[in-house]
């Protein structure tokens, strides 16, 4: 009978200390998935996480390590002056010029995530967004911003303030001669929308470079965009990349 198919949802915890063991496993596993898609470039690249508890504190990557070595016991937490408070490494100083403003600016973000991927890359090159050329595109069709300068390594908080004012209440933005960032109301969203967004820009680029490219019109981009663009269904699309990662690297519960 259908009331005994599994259909799953984001969990609800009876307890901060339970939701944040499960945001810092959902963050190792998705930096875990993003070495997996050699979204590294050297040190680059952070997913954040915010504290149930510390709303202004946000659990990120080590600076230095590897994505595919990440473990939930690497993780580090950084506060809203950017010293660490809990765990044994540094904090990337871009990563949290930029996430604690984002966070700052969008209290309903849980997650953010921003990696040196090549598509993204390549189109932040260009200084386009993405466009509605495809169902999976229109995500984020009117969803994505642009951050239209360029000015070095981000290690001022103004810059982190001006990114975040370029997301605006958008899903992402894609930084200009940069690459891509995106945001979710779960650690899970907020990676289905990086990796969804940078194949997206790989189509987007392939696309035009093949020819001339028939856009999806207004009206039935828009209406993807309710249909696909929602974080519900952000979740849903990354559970089985979820599953994959902790099938195969259980060591990134230690």
């Amino acid at each position: 009978m259908s009331e005994n198919l599994i259909f799953r949802l984001p969990p609800a915890f009876e307890t901060v200390e339970e939701e944040r063991r499960h945001r810092k496993e959902r963050l190792a596993a998705a930096l875990r998935i993003f070495g997996r898609f050699g979204f590294e470039e050297g040190v680059a690249g952070h997913i954040t996480a915010r504290d149930p508890e510390l709303s202004d504190h946000f659990w990120v990557n080590p600076f230095g390590m590897s994505f595919k070595h990440v473990r939930v016991s690497d993780l580090i937490l950084v506060n809203h002056e950017g010293k660490v408070v809990e765990g044994r490494y540094h904090v990337n100083e871009a990563a949290f010029a930029i996430h604690s403003q984002v966070h700052q600016a969008r209290p309903e973000v849980v997650a953010a995530a921003h990696s040196h991927s090549v598509y993204g890359r390549a189109l932040s090159a260009l200084g386009q967004t993405i466009e509605p050329i495809t169902q999976d595109a229109c995500a984020f069709y009117q969803d994505n911003g642009l951050f239209d300068d360029y000015t070095g390594v981000v290690t001022d908080l103004e810059e982190g303030k001006r990114i975040a004012a370029a997301l605006g209440s958008h899903k992402a933005v894609v930084l200009r001669n940069h690459g891509l960032l995106t945001v979710g109301a779960t650690v899970d969203a907020a990676a289905w929308w990086f990796i969804t967004m940078e194949r997206s820009a790989q189509v987007q680029l392939v696309a035009k470079a093949a020819g001339q490219v028939v856009p999806i019109s207004h009206e039935n981009a828009e209406l993807t965009h309710q249909q696909i663009g929602n974080d519900l269904v952000g979740w849903i699309n990354y559970q089985p990349l979820h599953d994959q990662i902790i099938r195969e690297q259980p060591d990134l519960f230690e």
